[in-house]
């Protein structure tokens, strides 16, 4: 029984940090995102080549590996689903929302709202058990996000629009969620997110002919576009998503959210390291404040 009982804890540690990793190359991701706005790079071009990319890159990696695994005809419209809300809906809302309002930071504030809408989904679709503790977790990470973004002066002209655009991205990842622990159970990780990317690239392909490629120019291919869509695509789509998959299969979808709370926390911390925004001892206190609320929003009882 100890020896089990060392093992889960090690197996729930592992969760953890790949949860944490994941996180973090998607606080990164709004640096990189916001780097392509900044240089005038139409979203609809920028989106569908990241998504593209990233399905092709989980594809050769799974045939090189041999487990190509097909859809179950039972599940193709879960996938379909799943593709809708994710990367269609979340990554074209995401997007323009950090566009419009003007600021990484504030725009991943909204995105890390997800826990308030997953409970929801985890105690309706899944009977995920929540306690008094984990909610507390939870509310002391949203004080310590507004901490965060707080001293935030410059908004975007169309900020109300970005904020909307943002909520709907939010909403839009809450299914996404749900259906991906559906499918966890059938599928690995790799192939959920492969085939996930592959699908949501046909929904873009068509506003990326039409919108995408306008105005097209050779420095849509240089380097300083290409790099940050590379780093989009493999470390913050093919890898971070991958990893996401077995942190909801692990934890399910209400507690695995908690975790997008840090998002904004990365993003401010390395918008700081790069010389974008300045952290004041506000925002230090709220970094504190979302890490401890982390750490409250994972305790479990202990069953005898």
């Amino acid at each position: 029984m100890v020896h089990l009982n060392k093992e889960l804890k090690k197996s729930r540690l592992l969760v953890y940090l790949v949860s944490v990793f994941a996180i973090i190359l998607w606080g990164i991701s709004y640096i990189w995102t916001d780097m392509l706005i900044n240089l005038d790079i139409p979203v609809f071009y920028f989106v569908f080549v990241r998504i593209f990319l990233a399905g092709i890159i989980l594809f050769l990696l799974n045939a090189t590996r041999g487990r190509i695994t097909k859809i179950h005809r039972k599940d193709l419209p879960k996938f379909l689903l799943l593709a809708f809300f994710e990367p269609f809906i979340y990554f074209l809302c995401e997007s323009y929302g950090l566009k419009e309002t003007g600021s990484p930071t504030l725009s991943a504030m909204i995105i890390a709202t997800i826990p308030i809408f997953s409970i929801g989904a985890g105690l309706i679709f899944f009977k995920e058990k929540i306690n008094i503790v984990n909610v507390i977790g939870i509310l002391l990470c949203i004080g310590g996000i507004c901490l965060v973004v707080m001293s935030r002066d410059t908004i975007g002209e169309n900020f109300i629009v970005g904020i909307i655009l943002l909520l709907i991205a939010v909403i839009s990842e809450v299914g996404h969620a749900s259906i991906t622990k559906s499918l966890s159970f059938n599928y690995s990780s790799q192939i959920i997110v492969m085939y996930q990317f592959l699908i949501g690239s046909v929904y873009l392909f068509p506003l990326f002919v039409f919108k995408g490629l306008d105005n097209f120019s050779m420095d849509y291919l240089s380097g300083d576009v290409l790099y940050p869509i590379f780093c989009l695509a493999f470390l913050c789509s093919s890898m971070a998503f991958s990893l996401w998959v077995s942190t909801i299969k692990s934890l399910g979808v209400a507690k695995s959210s908690i975790f997008s709370a840090l998002i904004p926390v990365v993003a401010a911390i390395v918008a700081w390291i790069l010389g974008q925004e300045s952290l004041n001892l506000r925002q230090v206190a709220g970094i504190l404040l979302s890490t401890a609320g982390v750490i409250f929003s994972q305790y479990c009882k202990k069953t005898e």
